[in-house]
């Protein structure tokens, strides 16, 4: 993995495939490391491309506060670096309201926007309680504890608690701060339904109190699809990743018939689609690919 100076900060970044480009992005505390499933599967069809947020794994931390238009602004550079001038962007939690805020900033150099248990507002009770819970554990400096409890969440395996932890340990925990203080106070929810991009929507269907984020973003993003899995909450990239890298594929191939103006739909690559639920929480949703 490289670092590079990008936007005036040390990046640590990996590149791995070719193809279209799908870029990752993290939430607060975890690192690229958190889509070690995607990069190696998808990677066999697209340009896989995942970076350490400023102040997280191996970035250097940011003397600049730490907010979504710095961090676009960051992508939208190390893209220049890269030599790509338009990508798919794949948000998981807060790291999908940076793909909203780049569509909304950006909307020439993003293909399409991935929101992976995703949200456009902090506006229920328990998430702003966990949001708030974590920055006064970062103003506490409780890194080892939070590195340990968010790991743990996250991961599959021991193996994979193993990889969360150890990238997550060189984090800046002011800059950790910094992003849970952003994220929630971010909303652009009354300027999604201007977002032309296409988008894909994926969330757990065990994560109960994200139906909310689903339903609206769902309702107010005029070219979106949303899918839930089954058997699983939050932590899709990691525990559900077949599922979500299966759905990733299908879309695009989707969105590909339909810039070919085929009156049908692509087949999904994968014919098996029994690890996603066979109906969907939300009041209005799109139906699932045929199995």
């Amino acid at each position: 993995m490289p670092i590079r100076t990008i936007n005036g900060n040390a990046m640590h970044y990996h590149v791995s495939g070719q193809g279209e480009a799908i870029i990752f992005i993290h939430p607060p505390l975890l690192t690229s490391a958190n889509f070690n499933y995607q990069i190696a599967d998808l990677s066999n069809d697209f340009k896989v491309i995942t970076f350490d947020i400023r102040g997280h794994g191996r970035s250097a931390p940011s003397e600049t506060p730490l907010d979504y238009t710095l961090i676009v602004e960051d992508i939208k550079q190390l893209m220049n670096e890269l030599g790509i001038e338009k990508a798919y962007l794949c948000g998981y939690s807060s790291g999908g309201s940076i793909v909203l805020e780049a569509m909304l900033t950006y909307p020439e150099r993003v293909i399409g926007g991935i929101m992976i248990s995703a949200m456009s507002e902090v506006s229920d009770w328990k998430l702003r309680s966990r949001i708030w819970l974590g920055q006064l554990l970062t103003h506490w400096k409780a890194k080892r504890i939070m590195n340990a409890a968010i790991s743990a969440g996250n991961a599959d395996s021991l193996p994979t608690f193993a990889n969360l932890t150890r990238t997550a340990k060189h984090g800046s925990v002011r800059n950790w701060m910094q992003y849970y203080r952003y994220s929630i106070l971010y909303n652009c929810t009354e300027w999604v339904h201007t977002i032309r991009t296409p988008v894909l929507l994926i969330y757990g269907q065990k994560d109960t109190g994200f139906y909310r984020y689903a339903s609206m973003l769902h309702h107010k993003i005029p070219d979106s699809r949303l899918f839930f899995c089954k058997g699983v909450g939050h932590q899709i990239p990691t525990k559900a990743h077949a599922a979500m890298n299966g759905l990733i594929r299908y879309w695009i191939d989707y969105l590909r018939s339909r810039e070919q103006e085929s009156t049908e739909p692509a087949q999904p690559i994968s014919p098996d689609l029994s690890w996603m639920a066979a109906q969907t929480p939300a009041s209005e949703h799109e139906e699932l690919p045929p199995q």
